[in-house]
């Protein structure tokens, strides 16, 4: 046998599984002495050493109350799923101020309050799971849980009700707290914008679109906020609608190269700010026109972001968020994989 099979067989120390499971070992002894979920078994000199049994059913215990669920419940459920079948302790604190809740998979329970210390308010029970494990740094339960709010509720669902929710109220706190939380907010965005590319690995995959003109995504020049376009361009990826995406504060003469080389038939021009949008940009690319005299084509141009006032937007199409946007871009194709004249020049 390997030291480690060794390890395993003669039971795990406390250190050895709080850094297995990303906790504290305090919080481990704090789990059982007051729900029970210890060891239940010591060495000589009474070292604490956890069986396979006993680190599943913290593992549980974790898992739970990353979910959102009450301390007391998570534990009663944990003991019953990995114990041996003994009643749980009872919490000297007193009862939990959370009601029970055990969630089901794909079940959107709204509860209020925070998660990890998080201004939440009333979100899917996914944000409370989300923003634990954000302010815990745990880079791997972030993956998981993104990956399974796309997969459960699909790209739409899950950006505007799990991850923009988690990312506004890490916002606040970073508002209300001075320099804290910053590496939250980096690590949760940069999490959220690789699930979104790792999207199409966990949905059904489209109905191919090949030779039709793509929809061109770009951030105004100056432009840094490009998350947002990345939701979109991989929600029109759900739907089967060819994109190329340029992403942040894109150079006009680049946009307009794009543009002219790709014949789009649309352009999203995302603003995050009054500042970066630029209503004359809109036009000079609304303007852009190519192919065969007589049969002259140019792009639909959709201002997009909270930057695009009335007047920065004129007479151009504004959509009220990404699933308005999806359904005006996707409608641009017919049901063969064509482009519809609508829209067209």
């Amino acid at each position: 046998m390997s030291d480690v099979d060794v390890t395993e067989a003669a039971g795990l120390t406390t250190g050895a599984v709080a850094r297995r499971l990303g906790v504290s070992p305090t919080t481990l002894r704090s789990w059982d002495r007051r729900y029970g979920l210890g060891p239940a078994s010591r060495s000589q000199g009474r070292h604490r050493r956890w069986s396979p049994r006993d680190v599943a059913m913290v593992e549980e215990m974790c898992r739970l109350a990353a979910a959102g669920v009450a301390p007391a419940e998570a534990a009663r459920v944990a003991r019953a799923t990995h114990g041996e079948g003994a009643p749980p302790a009872t919490d000297p604190a007193g009862p939990a101020a959370d009601p029970p809740v055990v969630p089901s998979p794909g079940t959107a329970v709204r509860r209020g309050g925070a998660g990890g210390g998080l201004p939440l308010g009333d979100v899917r029970q996914e944000c409370r799971g989300l923003a634990r494990a954000a302010v815990r740094l745990d880079t791997p339960e972030l993956e998981n849980r993104l990956l399974d709010a796309v997969r459960q509720h699909g790209l739409t669902t899950a950006w505007e009700e799990v991850m923009v929710p988690t990312l506004r109220a890490v916002g606040r706190k970073w508002e209300s707290s001075g320099d804290r939380y910053v590496e939250v907010e980096h690590l949760l965005s940069w999490q959220i914008s690789t699930a979104l590319r790792r999207a199409p690995l966990v949905l059904p995959r489209p109905a191919d679109a090949t030779g039709t003109e793509p929809v061109v995504l770009a951030c105004a020049p100056g432009e840094q906020h490009s998350l947002p376009l990345e939701a979109l361009d991989a929600a029109l990826a759900e739907q089967g609608v060819p994109t190329r995406m340029l992403g942040a504060a894109v150079p006009v003469e680049a946009l307009l190269a794009c543009v002219r080389r790709t014949g789009p038939v649309a352009v999203v021009l995302w603003a995050q700010t009054r500042s970066t949008a630029s209503g004359p940009l809109a036009r000079h690319v609304a303007g852009l026109q190519w192919g065969s005299a007589g049969a002259r084509r140019r792009p639909l141009v959709l201002p997009a972001g909270p930057g695009w006032d009335r007047r920065a937007a004129g007479d151009f199409p504004r959509c009220a968020g990404l699933r308005d946007a999806v359904r005006t871009l996707s409608g641009l194709y017919g049901a063969e994989g064509g482009v519809r004249s609508a829209g067209r020049g």
